[in-house]
């Protein structure tokens, strides 16, 4: 598999290749922290090691481990263990809730208010029966001929085996009608739909058909965090990327991801990245962060 990502690559960075929902990750030094919206996904780690905070949680991916979030969610993320001649590798396989209840089917086990709910993010140890269909899925890059009719198998395959696997039960809650995991990724949906607007808690509530208080214990076993403090991180997340990539000034992107002050904008952006916004920009184009 390490071959096959080296060969079909031409540099850092996260590529979609030809294969639908299917990425390769390569990265040959150690990184700044990075944020993003992990969507949800299978990784298989190959080589490296990379750390992720989700909320106030460090998860760490070495190779060998697979790593699967179950919905969408805001994390930061660095790698820590890369060089050029042994880069951090990792093949990432993308699934929507439509694939999930293609492989899996809609439980008919009915679940209450008291289900124990699991993070939405997790790490655990790739087995052979993992590794086996995950390298399938990655020939196909340098097999174009059999990727309509080998590719939607494959990955099939590929959920049926994670919902059988030690965090099944976290893949299983969320495709069955009526659990608390199916409740939450709606209310998640919902948030990423609209963060750039005011939500209030009532709002999320009704979205997910039950109370304030029920929505956030929920909300904050799966994610880390409050539902709004899952719709700040999305702003601020979306703020970097225009500040960074369309060169936007900071009262635009403030105003543009919600913001009414753009004083209120620069204290949360610098409590959630550890600087200014003009100086978080200056570093990430030129690596010092000199106000």
């Amino acid at each position: 598999m390490i071959d096959i990502v080296q060969r079909g690559i031409a540099g850092d960075g996260i590529h979609h290749m030809e294969v639908p929902s299917l990425y390769f990750i390569h990265q040959s030094v150690v990184s700044d922290p990075i944020s993003r919206v992990n969507k949800p996904s299978y990784c298989l780690v190959l080589q490296g090691e990379k750390e992720v905070l989700l909320g106030d949680e460090k998860l760490i991916y070495q190779g060998g481990n697979s790593v699967v979030a179950s919905v969408d969610l805001p994390v930061i993320g660095q790698v820590t263990e890369a060089t050029a001649e042994t880069p951090y590798i990792a093949i990432m396989v993308e699934f929507t809730l439509d694939d999930l209840v293609d492989a899996i089917g809609h439980p008919t086990d009915r679940f209450v208010d008291g289900e124990i709910e699991r993070r939405g993010l997790f790490v655990g140890e790739s087995d052979d029966a993992l590794r086996d269909v995950t390298l399938r899925l990655t020939k196909l890059v340098e097999q174009p001929e059999h990727i309509a009719t080998l590719a939607p198998l494959y990955k099939k395959e590929l959920l049926y085996l994670l919902s059988q696997g030690p965090f099944g039960d976290v893949l299983t809650h969320l495709s069955s009608e009526g659990s608390r995991a199916f409740q939450i990724k709606g209310v998640i949906d919902y948030i990423m739909g609209n963060f750039t607007k005011v939500l209030r808690n009532e709002e999320l509530a009704q979205v997910g058909n039950m109370s304030v208080s029920s929505l956030h214990r929920h909300f904050k076993e799966v994610t880390t965090l409050s539902p709004l403090q899952y719709q700040k991180q999305l702003r601020l997340q979306e703020a970097r990327r225009l500040l960074l990539m369309q060169s936007a000034d900071i009262g635009e992107a403030a105003f543009q991801v919600g913001y009414e002050s753009p004083s209120q904008f620069s204290r949360e952006y610098a409590r959630l990245f550890g600087m200014s916004p003009r100086a978080d920009i200056r570093h990430q184009r030129t690596g010092t962060s000199s106000e």
